[in-house]
């Protein structure tokens, strides 16, 4: 068995999670929420050989290099890195619905690399820009850092489905979602660890820029929007530690938050033209 099959059967298996998730949601059912979180993790290890037989696989072809080079690799690791971040949340909280608004991101980012269009699966030699050893470094806390943005703004989207309920959040399918105060809690304390990682990922790239082109900021365009992004996430943690903000404002920058960060890692790619246009091959 190749890695491409193994990813595709984890592309069907976040996609199998996803409706259970959803099921759980919906018809509040422990078994279908137990039954989801199951699938999730044997799906996730699945995944993970994938990742580790392709990288088997490059050496195999004489190329040798982390599966973190083109988009079909990025995609795969961001899935991956929401995936084990969810888990992990769904261990310290003991509530399975979170699932419903984080799974189908992992799904969504395995079917793009899978059906995407322009989007290559194959194994190919790392260009020289790509050739350090900071590529693994800046790659995973980036990616780490995105997969809490994309679990952050699922749980905006959560907070905001509740917060609108009024009356009928204590009843039903909405009374069946953790607490507003639980919800806001999570996602602040999300964002500030996907904070520190993509803190970790600008400042990774800036060393690596500067080994590969000489300069630690050339304002090539994905760094700048890697900036705006950060601008973003650091404006909304201060006003929460300053000004106190929370509820739908800090769900809606969530939200916003995440909307920038996939245009600093799709848009660019595809709309700007710079020195990390080779991330779209």
């Amino acid at each position: 068995m190749t890695s491409s099959q193994l990813l595709g059967i984890s592309t069907l298996g976040y996609l199998l999670a996803s409706a259970l998730y959803i099921a759980t949601l919906i018809f509040k059912t422990k078994k279908t929420g137990f039954i989801a979180s199951a699938l999730t993790i044997i799906t996730f290890l699945v995944q993970t050989a994938g990742i580790g037989l392709r990288w088997y696989e490059s050496y195999a072809m004489g190329m040798g290099h982390a599966p973190l080079s083109n988009m079909y690799e990025s995609l795969v690791f961001f899935s991956w890195a929401i995936v084990i971040f969810y888990l992990l949340l769904e261990l310290k909280f003991n509530n399975r619905l979170i699932g419903a608004f984080a799974i189908p991101f992992a799904f969504i980012s395995m079917a793009y690399a899978s059906f995407g269009k322009g989007v290559s699966q194959e194994i190919s030699p790392l260009i020289p820009a790509l050739q350090s050893n900071w590529l693994i470094a800046h790659v995973i806390t980036c990616f780490i850092g995105y997969a809490a943005f994309a679990v952050a703004c699922g749980l905006g989207f959560m907070y905001l489905m509740k917060s609108s309920a009024g009356d009928e959040a204590k009843s039903g399918l909405i009374g069946t979602l953790p607490d507003l105060i639980t919800i806001d809690d999570i996602i602040h304390k999300t964002m500030i660890f996907g904070f520190l990682w993509l803190s970790a990922g600008i400042i990774t790239g800036a060393i690596w820029a500067n080994s590969a082109w000489g300069t630690y900021w050339s304002w090539d365009p994905k760094e700048t929007w890697s900036l705006i992004t950060w601008f973003i996430y650091a404006a909304t943690l201060h006003a929460r530690f300053t000004r106190g903000w929370q509820g739908k404002r800090i769900a809606l920058l969530a939200i916003i938050g995440f909307i920038s960060v996939i245009f600093t890692y799709f848009g660019v790619n595809f709309l700007l033209s710079g020195l990390h246009s080779y991330g779209n091959s």
